[in-house]
């Protein structure tokens, strides 16, 4: 009766609007109570959750993004990737897809890409002649990518989720090769949908203004590098990294770029302290969540569950996939995979799934929800820039859907897309 309390509870804070964070805090309240459990157990288990020190990487790469935002990197990337790939058909939705690529490598949250780049790019394509639908697609899509880069403070919280089953560096490594193939997939989903509506390319550049592009965007690109570098080399963890960043981010903003103004470095400071504390409240309230979960041993009956599906490892992959995405669509991304991880990652190891590639999967499967509605948040981000409804957007998503399907199927069967890099660096 407690798990039914708990499930009828959560489930109806959300439909009645409650924030998700306060809905698994309400939820796990009320079942405590009913329980006639002591209050002080769920926030001793809040405080638990939150002191962690590895979580000290969540406010610098948050930190790092805010600072690469309002920092001017965005308009140098989108100069480099229009001069890189704007002259083929299409141009401007490949420049696009790049763009937001290069820039989640550096701000580490689709939702920070859309707000940066969709500003800047929806306008002009709308400007040159392209639909408003094509280029909110192309840009809440390839922002997508963000979630799979180096700097992803959602990696990290997966990390501490799976409770030490993957490490930080591992899943840092594991998402290079499958961010590649989702902008891959993303390229070619712009270029057809491109080459089906006749969208015109822009003259090629000059050599010499191509270099000039690319030379200006190259100092803001460098902190990926830094990142990996310092990872694979052994010379920092991960969280060391984080703070390395946002250290360079500032010289690079304020001496280098000279872009960054003391108003705009106190409002990017808000802005992580504000999103900081958001993530730390969802973490405290999902411990609660994971503690009552594991009390009334809902791994156990789930795993059970699926073991009567099927006894084959890619329908229960499959199975997996679908129950994340469709919970995915009303759930933001950190609540997610805090409270599926650690339901779903003893199934998919039962069944022959690394715990590494695990979180590549529940990445992918969270961003395929961060464009669906209706909490889709960085759809309606890249709506309200666009000035056309999701309604509107949804009829011609399915080029871009597919390239984000594509992408999954690949990470979930293949493991060697997500697992390379980690064995031969991490372990060879």
């Amino acid at each position: 009766m407690a798990l039914t309390i708990l499930a009828i509870t959560f489930f109806g804070f959300l439909v009645m609007g409650v924030p998700v964070a306060f809905a698994i805090a309400l939820s796990s309240l009320c079942t405590i109570l009913y329980e006639g459990l002591p209050t002080g157990v769920l926030f001793q288990q809040m405080m638990s959750g939150m002191n962690v020190f590895s979580f000290l990487a969540i406010p610098f790469f948050v930190f790092n993004g805010e600072l690469m935002l309002h920092g001017g990197i965005a308009d140098k990337i989108v100069a480099a990737a229009k001069n890189a790939v704007g002259h083929i058909r299409g141009g401007l939705g490949l420049s696009n897809v790049v763009s937001c690529t290069l820039f989640g490598g550096v701000a580490g949250s689709p939702v920070a890409d859309v707000s940066a780049m969709g500003s800047v790019m929806i306008p002009m394509m709308k400007r040159e002649g392209y639909h408003a639908d094509y280029a909110v697609n192309v840009t809440t899509h390839a922002a997508l990518v963000g979630a799979l880069m180096p700097t992803s403070h959602n990696m990290i919280i997966y990390a501490l989720a799976a409770g030490g089953a993957a490490s930080i560096g591992s899943l840092i490594l594991a998402g290079i090769v499958p961010a590649l193939i989702l902008t891959v997939c993303n390229l070619a989903a712009a270029y057809f949908v491109a080459v089906r509506r006749g969208y015109p390319a822009l003259a090629r550049p000059a050599a010499d203004v191509l270099w000039r592009s690319v030379a200006a965007a190259a100092p803001g690109l460098l902190v990926i590098i830094i990142i990996l570098g310092g990872i694979i080399t052994g010379v920092f963890t991960a969280t060391e990294s984080a703070s390395i960043a946002v250290l360079y981010s500032i010289v690079l903003t304020f001496f280098i770029y000279r872009t960054m103004k003391w108003a705009t470095f106190m409002h990017a400071c808000a802005r992580a302290a504000k999103t900081t504390g958001v993530i730390l409240l969802l973490i405290g309230a999902s411990t609660m969540f994971q503690y009552l979960m594991g009390l009334y041993e809902v791994p156990d009956l789930a795993g059970e569950f699926m073991s009567g599906l099927s006894d084959r490892p890619w329908v229960i992959f499959l199975w997996i996939n679908i129950i994340l995405f469709l919970l995915g669509t009303f759930m933001d991304m950190g609540s997610t995979i805090l409270i599926c991880t650690p339901i779903f990652l003893p199934i998919a190891q039962k069944y022959g799934m690394d715990a590494t590639q695990f979180g590549m999967v529940m990445l992918i499967n969270c961003a395929l929800g961060l464009n669906t509605p209706p909490v889709g948040t960085t759809q309606f981000v890249g709506c309200a820039i666009g000035g056309i409804s999701v309604g509107q957007v949804m009829r011609s998503i399915w080029p871009f859907y597919g390239a984000l399907l594509i992408c999954l199927l690949l990470v979930t069967y293949v493991p060697a897309f997500s697992m390379a890099l980690p064995t031969l660096l991490m372990k060879g």
